[in-house]
């Protein structure tokens, strides 16, 4: 069982909610924290990148049609704005973390990684998508349950340790969550609240997490893309099927 998350100011939210598998209580925690965003800033601006970064992540790829189809409904909603960079059809994502740059990492340290994760993986499981919120650069469905996302980030990070990789973000500060844009601007987060609570009354999608995917990630210009490096597929159970 992965510890249970902390309250950290760089996580967002800053504090879990007390509840980590209870659907309406994750949705309604992720909405009061953006409730109490005042402004939006401008996603780029994180230290760390340059055009020339390349990066290894653990991702959860989200190509589930419905979810696609729905995203695209919520993206369009927003666009008026003019102030989010969309995130392509084919580029939803859960990112479950950093596993260190390309130049710092060798190549049979990524290929124990692998092992060790293939080796111990966990049941495949299902998580349900809730439209929608934002933080404090994003718009972002909610996710739930957490407990299996937090489980299988445990497993990565003990993986990466055994392997000898750079330390991940704790499991602690996980919060999970799948991004459909990126904020581009300074902006004052009223006016986007009102565009994105409408949404908030579209149906929730159902989805079945049976794959996470070490990739090499880059940052092109308003976008994050990626190549897949190793998929590694999750045993599918009768539980985690139903």
């Amino acid at each position: 069982m992965a510890p249970p998350p902390t309250t950290h100011p760089d996580a967002f939210p800053a504090s879990p909610p007390f509840d980590l598998e209870d659907a309406d209580v994750i949705a309604a925690h992720d909405w009061a924290a953006f409730e109490d965003v005042s402004a939006m800033r401008d996603h780029w601006q994180r230290p760390g990148w340059s055009p020339g970064t390349r990066a290894y992540y653990w991702l959860l790829s989200i190509t589930d049609p419905a979810f696609t189809e729905q995203a695209a409904l919520c993206q369009e909603a927003v666009s008026g704005l003019g102030a989010f960079d969309l995130i392509s059809p084919g580029d939803f994502h859960a990112t479950l973390g950093r596993v260190g740059l390309v130049d710092d990492v060798h190549e049979h340290q990524l290929d124990r990684l692998v092992r060790l994760v293939r080796d111990d993986p966990p049941h495949a499981f299902p998580l349900t998508a809730m439209p929608l919120t934002g933080s404090r650069g994003a718009l972002r469905y909610s996710v739930a349950p957490w407990t299996p996302v937090l489980d299988l980030h445990r497993r990565l990070v003990a993986a990466s340790a055994a392997a000898g990789l750079p330390t991940m973000k704790p499991s602690d500060r996980l919060r999970p969550h799948i991004g459909i844009g990126y904020c581009n601007q300074l902006l004052p987060t009223g006016p986007v609240r009102e565009a994105v609570e409408p949404l908030r009354a579209l149906p929730r999608v159902h989805l079945l997490v049976d794959r996470v995917d070490l990739v090499e990630l880059r940052r092109e210009p308003a976008a994050y893309k990626w190549r897949v490096i190793h998929p590694v597929q999750l045993p599918i159970s009768s539980a985690s099927a139903n």
